[in-house]
Formats: C-alpha cells, sequence, structure tokens
C-alpha cells in the first residue's frame, strides 16, 4: 500500500514525497489507519519495522488539523533512552519539513543550559515533546512542565523502559495528562507486565502484531565455536585486510569494549567505542563519526541495539552470545536495513554453546557454523539440548482482519501482520533516506493532490525546533 492512499494531508505527503517516501511497511498500513481514526492501540513489533513512522506520520496529520495556538503540549512521546529520543525527533524534522510543527527533546546527560533549553521549549509549549522517563519526571517536579492539555501519549519500546525499571515514573509522567487523550503503546513484546500496564492507560485499544520472531532473511548468519581466549584473534583476522564498510562489534561488558577496541585501534584500524561510560557529548560524537563514516568500526554494548538506526552497516559481530534470544534480533537486525544485504557472526565459547542454541530454537534455524582459521583448534558444538557446553572439536572447525467500531462502543480489535514481509524502520527501499529531500522533483511529479479547495501552501517552517539547540547545549 502507497503512503498517497492513506487520507494524510498534502503538506505530510509532499514531505514524504521528497524523501522517497512511498510503499509502507506492514506496520504502518496496519496502525497510521486506526491511529488517524483516533483509537489507542497497542502494536507489537520490533525495531525495523517502521513503527516510528507508523506512529509519527497521523500524529503531525492531527497536529496539523488541529493547529495548536494556546502554545501547550499536545502530544508527549516517552521512550527509554536519549538515543532513540534524538532519533524520533530527527524523523520528526523529515515528515514536518512543510508544517509549522515544534518538537523538544528531552533527556539527561547535559550541563545545566541543556535542562533550561528543555524547560524553555516545554513551557513554551512546543507541539510533541519526546522525553526519557526520568528526566521527564525531574522537569514535572522542579519545572512547573504543564501536561494537562496533552492529546497523545505515546509509548515506544515499552517492554525494554519496564525492564530498566521505569513501571512507577511511567505511571507517575501519565498521572499529569489528561484522561481524555489518544494512547499508543509500541512493544517489541507483549508478556503479562506489558498487558497490565495497557489495562491501566489504554481504553478498548486496536491490537496491531507485527510478530518477528526471525531475523531477516537478507542476513548470512554465521558462527564461530571457538574458546573465548580465540575471540580477539578472530577478531584480528577478520579485519586483517581493509574495508570501507561499517562494522558493529557488540559485546556484553563494558571491560571488554574498551579493551577491544583499543586493541583494533592500535591495529590502525578506525574504530570508536560505545558505552554508558561515555558522556552525552562524547556519545553525540561517536555516533555523529560513525554515522558519517568517519569510524568504521563501532564496539558497543547493548545500548545501540535497539532504537538506532544506522545506514550501510555491513558485518555485525557478537563478540559475546546474548543473553535474551531477542536481543540477538535485535542486535543483528543492525545491519540489512531495507533493501540491503549483510552478514552477521556470532563468537561461541564452551560456556555460550547453550545461550546459542535456545537462539536457533528461538529463530527456527541451525546457523552455520563457520572453519576456524588455519591452526586454531577450537570446541565442538555440543550443546546437550541447550543445557550445557560439548567437548573438544577436530582442528580447525567448530563443529487483517478488523471489525472495530466507533471511539465509543467499538469491540477489542487484533490485526495480525507477517513477519517477514517487515522491512526496515528508515530508509525503507533503496531510495528512502531518512535525512535529506529529495532536489527539484517537486514540481515534476504526477500525483492527484489528496485535498483541493484552493488551500495555500505552508511555507516549510524556519524555526521548527527546539531540539537543534538542545542537543548542541545538552
Amino acid at each position: 500500500m502507497r503512503f498517497d492512499e492513506l487520507d494524510l494531508e498534502d503538506e505530510i505527503l509532499d514531505g514524504l514525497w521528497d524523501m522517497n517516501f512511498e510503499e509502507m511497511t506492514p506496520v504502518q498500513e496496519h496502525t497510521i489507519p486506526v491511529i488517524l481514526e483516533g483509537h489507542d492501540l497497542i502494536g507489537c513489533a520490533q525495531t525495523g519495522t517502521g513503527k516510528t513512522a507508523a506512529y509519527t506520520l497521523p500524529l503531525l496529520n492531527r497536529l496539523l488539523l488541529e493547529g495548536n495556538p494556546d502554545n501547550v503540549v499536545k502530544a508527549l512521546i516517552i521512550v527509554p533512552t536519549r538515543e532513540l529520543a534524538q532519533q524520533i525527533d530527527q524523523q520528526f524534522q523529515g515528515f514536518s519539513y512543510y508544517l509549522p510543527v515544534s518538537t523538544t527533546v528531552v533527556y539527561g546527560g547535559g550541563d545545566g543550559k541543556g535542562w533550561d533549553v528543555q524547560k524553555r521549549g516545554m513551557r513554551m509549549g512546543s507541539d510533541v515533546v519526546i522525553a526519557t522517563p526520568g528526566r521527564m519526571i525531574s522537569h514535572l517536579q522542579n519545572s512547573g512542565i504543564d501536561l494537562s492539555h496533552v492529546s497523545y501519549l505515546i509509548l515506544d519500546e515499552a517492554d525494554r523502559m519496564l525492564d530498566m525499571g521505569f513501571a512507577e515514573d511511567i505511571l507517575k509522567i501519565i498521572s499529569y495528562t489528561p484522561k481524555e487523550r489518544q494512547t499508543l503503546l509500541f512493544s517489541a513484546t507483549l508478556p503479562p507486565k506489558i498487558r497490565d500496564l495497557a489495562k491501566t492507560i489504554l481504553r478498548d485499544p486496536v491490537e496491531v502484531n507485527i510478530a518477528i520472531s526471525k531475523p531477516n532473511e537478507a542476513i548470512d548468519q554465521s558462527a564461530y565455536v571457538c574458546y573465548e581466549s580465540q575471540k580477539l584473534k578472530l577478531v584480528q583476522e577478520l579485519f586483517k585486510e581493509p574495508t570501507d564498510s561499517k562494522a558493529l562489534i557488540f559485546s556484553s561488558s563494558k571491560q571488554k569494549v574498551k579493551e577491544l577496541a583499543h586493541t583494533l585501534k592500535r591495529m590502525h584500524l578506525d574504530v570508536a567505542p560505545m558505552h554508558s561510560d561515555l558522556d552525552q557529548p562524547k556519545r553525540e560524537e561517536v555516533m555523529l563519526n560513525y554515522k558519517n563514516g568517519k569510524v568504521k568500526i563501532l564496539v558497543a554494548t547493548d545500548i545501540v541495539a535497539r532504537g538506532i538506526d544506522i545506514e550501510d552497516i555491513a558485518l555485525v559481530i557478537n563478540y559475546d552470545v546474548p543473553h535474551d534470544p531477542e536481543d540477538y534480533i535485535h542486535r543483528i537486525g543492525r545491519t540489512a536495513r531495507a533493501a540491503a544485504t549483510g552478514a552477521a557472526i556470532t563468537f561461541v565459547n564452551e560456556e555460550e554453546q547453550s545461550k546459542f542454541y535456545l537462539i536457533e530454537k528461538f529463530i527456527e534455524r541451525e546457523v552455520r557454523k563457520r572453519e576456524l582459521p588455519e591452526r586454531m583448534e577450537g570446541p565442538a558444538y555440543k550443546p546437550s539440548d541447550g543445557r550445557k557446553g560439548g567437548g573438544r572439536g577436530r582442528k580447525g572447525r567448530g563443529s487483517k482482519s478488523r471489525s472495530g467500531k466507533g471511539r465509543g462502543g467499538r469491540g477489542k480489535e487484533t490485526v495480525n501482520a507477517s513477519a517477514e514481509t517487515a522491512v526496515a524502520e528508515a530508509p525503507q527501499t533503496d531510495n528512502n533516506h531518512s535525512e535529506g529531500r529529495g532536489e527539484g522533483n517537486r514540481g515534476t511529479r504526477d500525483r492527484k493532490r489528496r485535498r483541493r479547495g484552493g488551500r495555500n501552501h505552508r511555507k516549510p517552517n524556519t524555526n521548527q525546533s527546539t531540539q537543534s539547540d538542545a542537543t548542541k547545549e545538552a
């Protein structure tokens, strides 16, 4: 389904056209009409399915139609990390290029000047506030922020926020908002604690389930079965030849991230670490250099596994086997975005074999085991049905339907969509870019305008967001 088949305003369609967004992903196709109708929604969709645009576009459409003459906060988006908050704001900047919509990003880690910028943005009445829970609580308690006019509340990656211990903070924030509002909850999984939260804050929601239990088929998955002491040698072997491609190495330990990044730098590779010990300005600098290609290899903890969209990552290496099978999907999902291909290699030591076996069961396939390099001998892959590692191997080997009614009295709706058709969040096709716009194509396109009646086209808003100041100063 195409975006121009939706009942979206021309200003939004023009922005999508300039960004070369044409076809919707399954989560967008099933959720955008529901949100436009004003229903509450539970969206079960993992990173990489296009969920950010799924709620951003209908939200912008409703804000455009309503206007914001009172200079109040109309929409609040709560997210687990500052990186995800920044990414969502970047998408707002692209989609709202022709709209007079303002955003403020609220997160910790900055100095007092950043606090003041965030406070000023919210008190002046930003249309959309994108916030992490802890920082938002601090502002509510100390800055006199008014959320009594919030009409739209969105919780993104709700399961992760609950895992991080933000349940009480979320409920506290919600207590400052009106009961009469539209609430959207997006989560990669729907465990009982998420459903309990949904019952508390949503009203008769539509449920859209884009279940992704399998990684993208475009990812070439493989594993080295090795000893822990061999992992560094394997990394050195993989980067022995120079490459212009981006790579992302995940480790479960901050200390390993630091040590590995230091070792690769000594090999004269363009590498940078990313972990929670870095202050906010340094983290932003590292991510910018990585996106721009100044850094080719990013060594990171799971801080960047979810919610961060980086283009052109050709290789993901799991230096350690992730603790949760779903984390494995999130990690390797950083490659093969949109129509691209990519590779994911996991290092599996003896103690990690049971965890990796559970991952193979979860994705319902056996991951190819690679030959170890010459003169390296590793353990055999014998996970014993996922209970413990095996013994020594031979040299050189590791072994739709919706039936809802109106807002007042509809029944609960559930929409299920195929996981295997889900594609990347942004960009969505080879020509779709979340940053940058088409040049000179708006005057030549052959698209029927969705709405007519003599309305003049708004000029792009040149003072669109307070986030730019907040990002620089926070």
